[in-house]
């Protein structure tokens, strides 16, 4: 769905085009919040269901959460549900944590969400 492109464009101002999956990347990018410097830590893990521990682990840990889609797929942005669910399962409310919905590949034309 371009999770991690939307990452590097955001961390390192670079664009990839080709997939390459990803089981779990963590990058830092300093930014102005508030007058003041802050440090981001940001953890682009897999959409895939296969490490369920390791997303249990990273929701854990998380202070807020963007869960990104394709506007090409619909079974993406169902596929968010359950990892919504669990972000309130193990967070609480959704009052208590930033959660952000991302619909990426606006550009596409077959659209289907």
């Amino acid at each position: 769905v371009g999770k991690s492109s939307l990452v590097l464009r955001f961390v390192k101002g670079t664009f990839r085009d080709t997939y390459i999956p990803t089981i779990e990347d963590t990058y830092r990018q300093v930014i102005s919040c508030d007058k003041s410097v802050c440090t981001l830590q940001i953890t682009d893990t897999t959409g895939s269901h296969q490490f369920p521990a390791m997303q249990r682990l990273s929701i854990s840990k998380g202070h807020a959460f963007i869960l990104v889609f394709s506007v090409t797929s619909k079974q993406s942005l169902e596929e968010l549900k359950p990892i919504y669910q669990q972000i309130l399962q193990l967070k609480g409310s959704v009052e208590s944590i930033p959660i952000m919905l991302v619909g990426n590949k606006c550009d596409e034309t077959q659209r289907e969400v």
